[in-house]
């Protein structure tokens, strides 16, 4: 499967990976910022911003993706950093194949499995019909009967596209099949391998995703890992401490 991304800067290889509902874009910022020693890459992972849609969707396959992107690129070894669903895929990644993992970073996110919390915005999506969509203030105006938080509806709202042919709006993220395998993106990664490399997790305080009670949990699969909480943010860590985050990952990945 050929993903689309963008590439910045020179140096040693550092790959991103956004969450659910994300496209690459959500981490231009950091990529940016990294990218004054790296080489970064950006990636929309499957079924998500301009990357191809399939049936498939499930760790295992974004994992594979991932192998894919990066042999197709010439990267042996890389700096995985993944945020959310991308932490697991970054998780997933390192145990199937962790000779080609120079580095881990988590970002609020562990292995285990979670409790479903999309509904609403399932819902709110699945509702949009788009064929009567005129311009972007009609959709967030749909939106917001259902989804309260403004910067929620923004952040969703970016999946949305007009095609150039038919001129109507719709999604670039495959919604229907994401909304089908949703039960897979909760679910727990599984591996009979564990990841030497060095590792680090990263959770927000005020985030109910990761705790530091967690790591035990987080060193069975990952024996080097540490945990480092950023005590003002939430599950968008990078965008909501953008400095703080880089801070705590600098050591990584110099």
């Amino acid at each position: 499967m050929e993903l689309n991304y963008k590439q910045f800067g020179q140096g040693s290889p550092i790959i991103i990976l956004h969450g659910l509902f994300g496209t690459l874009d959500n981490w231009q910022t950091t990529a940016r910022r990294l990218s004054e020693n790296h080489t970064v890459f950006i990636i929309d992972q499957r079924n998500h911003g301009r990357s191809p849609h399939h049936e498939g969707f499930n760790y295992e396959v974004l994992a594979e993706d991932l192998r894919d992107f990066m042999e197709s690129q010439w990267i042996y070894e890389a700096t995985i950093i993944g945020h959310s669903m991308g932490g697991k895929t970054a998780m997933q990644f390192a145990l199937n194949y962790g000779e080609m993992v120079e580095k881990l970073i988590v970002v609020d996110i562990g292995p285990q499995a979670y409790v479903g919390g999309h509904q609403t915005i399932f819902e709110a999506l699945l509702s949009l019909d788009l064929s009567k969509i005129n311009n972007r203030k009609e959709a967030d105006n749909q939106l917001a009967t259902r989804i309260e938080s403004i910067a929620v509806r923004q952040f969703l709202l970016k999946n949305l596209t007009r095609n150039k042919e038919s001129g109507q709006y719709e999604w670039k993220m495959n919604l229907p099949v994401i909304h089908a395998n949703y039960g897979r993106i909760l679910d727990a990664i599984e591996s009979d391998y564990t990841y030497d490399g060095e590792t680090l997790f990263i959770n927000g305080g005020k985030s109910d995703y990761l705790s530091p009670t967690d790591l035990p949990n987080l060193q069975k699969f990952f024996p080097k890992a540490e945990l480092k909480t950023i005590p003002k943010a939430g599950h968008w860590i990078h965008a909501e401490a953008p400095d703080e985050f880089l801070e705590l990952i600098a050591d990584v990945t110099q």
